[in-house]
């Protein structure tokens, strides 16, 4: 929420407001984005010392941390809905795999972002298809003085960070270059934490990671009414997996365990964005982009890490790409009235193999047209309209089987998207909105066509997932100091693609054999609170509390994973002097369940503590302690999250 987390009366959080790079925002035109969106300022995602997009996100209500413990990924739940659906954009270009739809938020830190912007349930149809639940967009910087220097040099347990931006902004010409690496060779579990067969406890076995990021920008502005930008952006990241360490006797991870480890989750992108106002009421955007995805997974015959030899024992490497596009024109002719218009391509192309294997190829094009109108009856009284047209069709794919690669039946459906948003604004300080949506989001390439290790049969035809999201909220600004948000939701989703067990018999080996099929229906609802009051300019405390329930309607006895029902997060700020401020936070965690079948994660407290000292203009260090009381906690069963940890940053600012 922007009133709780842009920290406006706190003195010690730097105003970054104008270093948003414009162009990669997303919004809709006419409404006031406080009452349909959540957004993340730099100068917060510093205070809080968010390092990767995943924790930084956790921060906001409605939004839960996750993990996808086998394969060490970190992710979210916004609301209830998982990443594949509500995609993930830098500057508005998708970030998602084309194969699964997720991506693992771990591997992008926050270090040359500006801000990051989160919608629920009710997004603008100009991000494009498949955001079911929303869509969360990470805008980069843009230099706003001739030249800037930012650079943070930091320790971590098992690890440290570098970091540094760049820009100068000339006027008519700007740049930005960016360059990071966050690496660990492990981290550290509870003293509290038992060890088990595959986890002696102290560092956790496997669990290193090393991430360096790349990025810059080349922007002109010819006149006020132009702005063009060229961009490319690298990563390169290596990872371990860490061995579960649970009790599950129902977890076949329990008897044979994952020894994998990632020796490239590397991605590149180049894009080029553009503005160009034609006359006072007409104005046509541009998206062109290129993205690049390659991974490896080494998965190795026991905890040795040295041999692959076994029949589970493999490597498998996918090299991923998306091309795509998007024109927007922009119209404000008739009085009061705001009109966007939309029309977006992407091809999507999944290629893998193991080693040892021919490459198969799978191919998706994606069409999309969208509209949205926003029209102010009156000053306080607005309102907004959108609809989306979707169309998907595959254009290849392949399979392997007994030394020889075949095709697979194509496939391909359409979807639409409609919703409506009414605003009020009572007075200058009050504020309520009610928007109703139905958002859809096509199966991905590993849902229609995956095997899944000979256990699956594919679906080719399976139809777009949709939802009808419900949202009510408030926005108050009381004595000039409290603020406050109340929102209430629900969603309902149909066609839910969910995976349905023994569909048939396997002639050869006669196993039982699923399929993913549109059987689903669901239902989330809850309230998110959330406040934020100045009791003078040296002290501030913020909270939010968040409530999801989730039930399955159509098949009660299989648990949804991964969100608790109860979320809080707190915090206090004092500044004794003015080149000092300490910053403590409380996060509590109601217990979650791990598996479809009712294994549960439990319930957690953790506290963190912070100081932060200026030692002379542009220079400060500070330091603190995460999980200040060493609790054994975990987001799924069996994989435990980090004990007490430390760090220290010396930080640089001209």
């Amino acid at each position: 929420m922007s009133y709780f987390f842009s920290l406006k009366a706190n003195a010690q959080v730097a105003d970054t407001s104008k270093h948003v790079f414009q162009l990669g925002q997303v919004n809709i035109i006419g409404t006031k984005d406080s009452l349909r969106s959540n957004k993340l300022s730099a100068g917060t995602l510093n205070l809080y010392n968010r390092y990767d997009v995943s924790h930084a996100l956790s921060l906001l209500p409605g939004v839960t941390l996750t993990a996808i413990g086998p394969r060490n990924e970190s992710a979210v739940n916004i609301r209830g809905f998982d990443i594949r659906q509500v995609p993930v954009y830098l500057d508005g270009i998708p970030l998602y795999v084309p194969y699964d739809g997720y991506v693992d938020l771990a591997r992008y830190n926050t270090f040359n972002l500006s801000e990051i912007n989160i919608s629920k349930g009710y997004s603008s149809v100009l991000f494009g298809p498949n955001a079911e639940g929303g869509a969360i967009n990470m805008v980069s910087r843009k230099p706003a003085n001739p030249f800037e220097l930012n650079a943070v040099a930091g320790y971590l347990n098992g690890g440290y960070r570098l970091n540094t931006n760049i820009g100068s902004n000339l006027g008519k010409f700007y740049y930005q270059v960016s360059a990071s690496q966050l690496k660990r060779d492990y981290y550290p579990l509870s003293s509290s934490f038992t060890p088990v067969k595959n986890e002696d406890g102290g560092h956790r076995d496997n669990s290193y990671s090393n991430d360096i990021d790349v990025s810059g920008k080349v922007g002109f502005t010819p006149t006020a009414s132009q702005e063009y930008a060229i961009g490319y952006s690298y990563h390169h990241g290596t990872k371990g997996t860490p061995v579960y360490a649970g009790d599950d006797t129902q977890n076949s991870l329990l008897t044979k365990p994952r020894y994998w480890k990632w020796p490239n989750w590397d991605t590149q992108g180049l894009y080029l964005l553009s503005n160009n106002k034609i006359n006072t009421t007409n104005v046509i955007k541009t998206r062109w982009y290129y993205s690049q995805f390659k991974n490896e997974i080494d998965s190795y015959d026991d905890v040795n890490y040295s041999t692959i030899t076994k029949p589970y024992a493999f490597k498998s490497i996918y090299n991923d790409y998306t091309l795509g596009g998007s024109v927007i024109f922009e119209n404000t002719d008739i009085k009061n009235n705001s009109l966007s218009i939309v029309g977006q391509y992407k091809q999507d192309v999944h290629r893998e193999h193991n080693v040892g294997e021919p490459i198969r190829r799978d191919a998706d094009n994606n069409f999309y047209a969208g509209a949205e109108d926003t029209y102010h009856i009156t000053s306080a009284l607005k309102v907004n309209a959108g609809v989306g047209f979707n169309d998907r069709r595959n254009t290849q794919a392949q399979l392997y089987s007994n030394n020889v690669i075949s095709d697979l039946p194509g496939g391909g459906n359409s979807a639409w998207d409609v919703q409506g948003l009414v605003q009020y604004d009572l007075d200058n300080t009050n504020s309520l909105s009610f928007s109703v949506a139905r958002k859809t989001r096509f199966a991905t390439i590993k849902d229609r066509y995956s095997f899944k290790l000979g256990t699956a049969i594919p679906n080719p035809n399976l139809k777009a997932e949709d939802a009808l999201n419900y949202d009510l909220s408030y926005h108050t600004l009381i004595g000039s100091k409290l603020t406050l948000q109340a929102s209430g939701f629900y969603s309902k989703i149909n066609n839910s693609i969910q995976t349905v067990n023994n569909v048939a018999v396997d002639p050869t080996t006669h196993a039982n054999l699923s399929q993913v099929q549109n059987v689903g229906q669901a239902e989330y609802y809850g309230a998110e609170f959330a406040a934020g009051y100045p009791i003078n300019t040296r002290l501030r405390l913020d909270a939010n509390y968040t409530l999801i329930v989730r039930n399955n309607l159509s098949a009660p006895q299989i648990y949804f994973t991964d969100v608790p029902k109860h979320s809080l997060f707190a915090s206090i700020q004092y500044s004794p002097v003015a080149k000092l401020y300490l910053l403590a936070s409380e996060e509590y965690n109601s217990k979650r369940y791990s598996t479809s079948y009712g294994t549960t994660s439990g319930a957690f407290y953790l506290s963190n503590v912070k100081a932060h000292l200026t030692l002379v203009k542009g220079l400060s260090l500070e330091g603190g302690v995460n999980n200040l009381f060493d609790r054994n906690y975990t987001l799924v069963e069996g994989y435990p999250e980090e004990g007490r940890n430390y760090f220290v940053n010396l930080m640089f600012n001209y």
